[in-house]
Parts: C-alpha cells; sequence; structure tokens
C-alpha cells in the first residue's frame, strides 16, 4: 500500500540549520592527519614528534578539548589555546531514538562553504546491524549476535550509518534524501568526526567491541571522493578501525570507481553498489544517474578492484511494489550476476517509506518471492532488516527531520 501514516509525519519537519553559539575556532585540530598535525606542532615552535602525541590524543583517547590533552605540559597547552587551537570535533547536536534501539543522530559540523555557519549531517546507530553485513567476508556471518568477553562483559556488534554530504546532488527518486538536493561537501574532519562522536556516545571499545561501519548515509561518497578517503584513512590509521569492516555504497560513479580501484587494500573499505533495478530501463527512471553511466559501464569499472580473498561485491537492491519487485525483475538480477563474472552477493531491501515519495510498499509474499527466485539461482542473497523507520533512519529516510 501507498505510505500513509500521518501520525508519524506529522511530528516532523525538515530541519532548519541548527545555530550553535560555541563554534569551533579558526584552527580546528580534528580531521588533520598525523603529518598535518606535526606541521602545525613545528609552527609553534614544537618538535615534529609531537604530532604523534597529539594525533593519540585526538583520535584514541578520543580528547574534546586542548585542556585534556594530558600528553602535553600545562604551559604548552595554554600556549596553543593562546593561539586560538581547538579540537573542533564534530558533535551530536540532536538524538532521536527508534523503538527498536536505532538512534539518529544530527551532528553539528563546521560549515566547509561558509566557513562559519554550522550546519547538521545526520548519522544512525543500529545495534546489532540491519544483516546488510551478512555474507560480504568480514566475518560477521561467522560472528554470534554478541560475545561474552573473558571479564563477563557484553561485547557487543553494531553498525553507525555515515553521511559524506550534506543533501545528495544524484536525485533518486525513491529516496527521501533526494528532496534536499545537494547542500555542501563534508570535509574529512565532519565525516571521520560523525563516526567518532558515536563511538563516544555508545562507549565503544575498539578492539572490543565489533563495530561495521556502511558510508550509506546522505550524500554520493564519490562525489566527495577526496575528503571521503582522508575521512577513511584517519579512521583505519589513527582511530583504529579496520578497513574490511566499513562499507561504501555508490550509486555508480564510474571515474569515482575507477580510483577505488588503485586504493591500496590497507584502507580500502569494501564496495556496494547501489544497484536497485534489474535493467537499464527501469533503473534510469528510478536513478537519473544511470542515464549517464549505464549498469554495464558500472560492472566494467568495478571488475578493476582488486578484491581481498573471501571478499563480494555487494549489489543494493530497492524492492518498489510493481517497479522492480515482479519475478522476472528477479530473473534478470541473477542474470545481471552471472554475465559480471563478479563475486557478488545482492543485499534486497524493502523500501523504506517516506512523505512525499510516490512508491508503495511491496508486499511480503513478493520480497519473499523474490529472495527464493534469487537464491534458486544460485545467487547469495540477503534481507536487510528495516531499523529506526519510526524516527526516519531508515536506509533512504535521511532527510534532517526533527519533531515539532
Amino acid at each position: 500500500m501507498l505510505y500513509s501514516e500521518p501520525s508519524v509525519a506529522s511530528k516532523f519537519t525538515q530541519l532548519v540549520p541548527v545555530r550553535i553559539t560555541d563554534l569551533p575556532s579558526a584552527q580546528p585540530l580534528f580531521g588533520l592527519s598525523r603529518p598535518e598535525l606535526a606541521a602545525r606542532l613545528v609552527e609553534a615552535g614544537e618538535p615534529a614528534w609531537r604530532g604523534q602525541q597529539l594525533a593519540h590524543a585526538l583520535y584514541r583517547q578520543r580528547n574534546q578539548s586542548v585542556v585534556e590533552i594530558s600528553t602535553f605540559s600545562k604551559e604548552l597547552r595554554e600556549r596553543l589555546i593562546a593561539r586560538g587551537w581547538e579540537v573542533g570535533r564534530p558533535r551530536i547536536a540532536q538524538v532521536f531514538q527508534s523503538v527498536d534501539g536505532t538512534e539518529r543522530y544530527l551532528v553539528a559540523g563546521r560549515g566547509v562553504d561558509a566557513g562559519v555557519s554550522p550546519d547538521t549531517v545526520e548519522t544512525v546507530w543500529m545495534p546489532e546491524g540491519d544483516d546488510g553485513e551478512s555474507g560480504d567476508g568480514s566475518g560477521y556471518e561467522n560472528a554470534a549476535e554478541s560475545e561474552i568477553s573473558e571479564a563477563g562483559k557484553r561485547r557487543s556488534r553494531a553498525t553507525i550509518c555515515v553521511s559524506s554530504q550534506v543533501g545528495c546532488a544524484v536525485n533518486c527518486q525513491f529516496c527521501l534524501t533526494a528532496k534536499l538536493g545537494l547542500q555542501r561537501n563534508l570535509s574529512a574532519g565532519e565525516i571521520a568526526g560523525q563516526v567518532v562522536a558515536v563511538l563516544d556516545r555508545q562507549k565503544v571499545e575498539i578492539g572490543r567491541d565489533r563495530v561495521n561501519l556502511v558510508f550509506m548515509g546522505m550524500g554520493e561518497p564519490f562525489l566527495n571522493y577526496d575528503n571521503f578517503m582522508a575521512a577513511v584513512r584517519l579512521l583505519v590509521e589513527e582511530v583504529g578501525l579496520s578497513p574490511q569492516r566499513m562499507t561504501v555504497s555508490t550509486s555508480g560513479i564510474v571515474p569515482g570507481i575507477l580510483r577505488f580501484a588503485a586504493e591500496p587494500a590497507e584502507v580500502r573499505p569494501k564496495l556496494a553498489i547501489s544497484l536497485n533495478a534489474p535493467n537499464d530501463t527501469v533503473r534510469s527512471e528510478i536513478m537519473p544517474i544511470n542515464r549517464k553511466w549505464s549498469i554495464e559501464a558500472v560492472v566494467a569499472a568495478v571488475r578493476t578492484v582488486k578484491l581481498r580473498p573471501r571478499e563480494r561485491i555487494t549489489f543494493e537492491y530497492v524492492l518498489l511494489a510493481g517497479v522492480t519487485d515482479k519475478p522476472e525483475h528477479a530473473r534478470e538480477v541473477a542474470r545481471l550476476v552471472r554475465r559480471s563474472g563478479l563475486p557478488v552477493k545482492v543485499n534486497l531491501i524493502a523500501w523504506n517509506p517516506g512523505p512525499g515519495i510516490p512508491y508503495a510498499l511491496p508486499e511480503a509474499s513478493a520480497v519473499d518471492g523474490f529472495r527464493r527466485s534469487l537464491a534458486g539461482e544460485g545467487v547469495p542473497v540477503y534481507l536487510r532488516r528495516p531499523r529506526g523507520r519510526d524516527i526516519f533512519a531508515a536506509c533512504g529516510q535521511l532527510k534532517m527531520t526533527v519533531e515539532g
């Protein structure tokens, strides 16, 4: 049936950028690499090796102010503060909690284009994830939902959905984020800062808790490629997260995929393609980007990515009632997977509704039939669980909404 939940939708309005009085300084440190931090310290008259101390304080200890950097003397901290130095890490401005435990955050960052005006972007925390990582070679499918440490403390497994832009220019017709259009790119610090802010809120311990990152929030990561990959390097090299626990989703930006293929394995996330249609005709209708880069062009670019052992490319596929969920569509997708020659698995997503989007939810029988059809054709297929639909936190629902 068509989306009709006025009891939920009427509670939300589009967000007006939040005004934060305590702006980050003109010299924010968060988002700088270790060599950049070292260079900044040298300019302040300090030895370059202090850059390692500063990086550790920002990204491992997650210090939020220069005052907290215990490896620096009090005199040095005061001197740096006097020079206008601040951590300037993005922070959670507002929290929305779902009945299923999912949390959606409005994260206040530093306006890159305006230079001084802060705005917000969306990030989502999903305890136990949404099963999107199953079968992708990350090892999650072989792990229990939780484990008990030697100390008897329960270890959690969760997924953080990260944004790369404010809004999005790709204009997928079934996605609520598209209604915002593209407002601006996020900096590397704003992308990585979303993750660190959530790690802090959830008291995640790197190396103990299982955390999966998906760059599937607002925006198209490969249209902000340099900042996206700079953020990934910070998260891997400084925060200590594994790139094999990260997945980036693209709508099919071929130049970005080719650049991504050249990234070294030690910092390269796994790759997901937002396929969402069985052929170019349907895909061009619901994803205008396909008119520039066809499915064949996207698959050809993906073939240049050198995969790790047991790693699979993920095809994300949104099921829209009567548009992409028919039995013949499933057979086309199976043929497409076989023709690609790639190690592929398919994630099915029952469309998450939003106000003003002219599509309908697929019937449960259609979803199950589609899954069974792909499995019967030998295609590894998984159904992603919707998380946080009641707070507009599910896939395709991020539009910076606030309770009214």
